[in-house]
């Protein structure tokens, strides 16, 4: 076999392959950076240019999306799927140096963040806005309680991270403020604008952060004991990369199909091109399939088994998908199952950072579960730096 097919079929199966709006971006293995390879399957690369020929780079892409098969009866073309192995060096890069990075990606996200407060006029000067939002979103990613988290920020003063120490109820202050949660809708937005050109497939779904607060009960008359209630997080997830675009928050009842739209509507206006769009059954509506199909993308989401393809009104794409759902299963739920990724985020975030809140009223609850996702989102944008060689500018993207 030729060399370049060799150390192509090498990449694609190393998991170096990231699919963009018009191509691919494929790792380079003598350096960090990527070489872009078009949907013509030409790539940028020095033996690509120079030589005029398929290089490593687009047999990579190639063997990514319809591997070429070597058979005694010649050269054949079949459809398989491909079996990554863990990149065990790009995955302990970003976990040794996690610590660092974090403190340093969070202090360039809030610096230019500007306080909604007035400015002023008379009493004791507060804290600088900037320095609020660090520590509380820094609190949250450590799981500390405010007093135990005191010791980060000394440490993180004497770096140069912050320049003032704050007062332990700062955070609780910052979290307390009603004016800061579309602050922390925007961080997630900018957070995740880094891998716009990575991700084009989006998942949604929901899932359940437990609070300190506790429901009405009657346990003498009805037998009932005593419950937490839960804040229910409805997010919108790039399933090539996990990054949250989009998030949520209802109550312990809030309904799943109607936070579709919002969330594939904050996930476009943050500048994602959404080729493809999964959830479960829970969110299949008309208005949600027609929604993405008018954004010139296909929406994949099962339907139940008492369904019928007889569309109300002018929802078309209600029967085109019905059909390809029916005839076309398999390949339906090829696509569909990428929807798994979202699971995959919700459990990555309770691990990682908890799946209880330690606030005690609704706002201050809200806002938390925000920094989480702020937090996850950096955590993210800190293996991506490893695996595709990015680094994130935020000066330009905060508002």
């Amino acid at each position: 076999m030729d060399t370049r097919k060799v150390k192509g079929y090498q990449i694609a199966q190393q998991k170096q392959v990231k699919e963009t709006k018009d191509g691919w971006l494929v790792k380079s293995q003598s350096n960090m950076g990527f070489y872009k390879v078009s949907d013509t399957f030409i790539c940028n690369c020095p033996d690509s240019e120079l030589h005029n020929a398929t290089c490593k780079h687009a047999y990579a892409v190639r063997y990514y999306l319809d591997i070429e098969m070597h058979k005694p009866e010649g050269i054949k073309n079949e459809r398989v799927r491909l079996t990554y192995e863990q990149a065990w060096s790009v995955y302990n890069k970003a976990q040794t140096s996690e610590g660092k990075l974090f403190d340093e990606l969070l202090a360039d996200l809030v610096k230019e963040v500007a306080d909604p407060k007035p400015i002023q006029i008379h009493g004791r000067p507060h804290l600088d806005f900037n320095i609020a939002l660090y520590v509380a979103i820094k609190k949250v990613y450590s799981q500390m309680s405010s007093r135990r988290s005191m010791s980060l920020f000394s440490i993180a003063k004497e770096k140069g991270y912050l320049e003032d120490m704050p007062h332990f109820n700062t955070m609780s202050v910052l979290l307390n403020r009603t004016d800061i949660t579309p602050i922390l809708h925007n961080l997630i937005a900018i957070t995740s604008a880094p891998l716009r050109a990575i991700e084009s497939g989006f998942g949604v779904d929901s899932s359940g952060f437990r609070t300190r607060s506790f429901g009405a009960y009657c346990e003498g008359k009805y037998g009932l004991k005593k419950s937490h209630k839960w804040l229910k997080a409805h997010i919108c997830v790039g399933v090539k990369t996990n990054i949250v675009t989009a998030i949520e928050i209802t109550d312990e009842s809030g309904a799943d199909s109607p936070q579709f739209i919002p969330l594939m509507q904050q996930t476009k206006e943050n500048g994602f091109n959404i080729k493809e769009a999964y959830g479960d059954r829970g969110y299949l509506s008309r208005d949600n399939l027609a929604f993405i199909d008018n954004l010139g993308g296909v929406p994949y989401i099962p339907f139940k088994d008492n369904f019928t393809s007889k569309p109300k009104g002018n929802s078309h794409i209600w029967r085109k998908m019905f059909h390809y759902f029916e005839f076309n299963k398999e390949e339906f739920l090829q696509h569909y199952h990428k929807r798994s990724n979202v699971e995959s985020t919700f459990s990555s975030i309770k691990k990682k950072l908890g799946e209880t809140l330690k606030s005690k009223n609704h706002t201050s609850q809200v806002n938390e579960l925000l920094c989480k996702f702020i937090s996850y989102n950096i955590l993210v944008l800190i293996e991506e730096m490893h695996e595709l060689g990015i680094r994130p500018d935020f000066n330009s993207l905060v508002a």
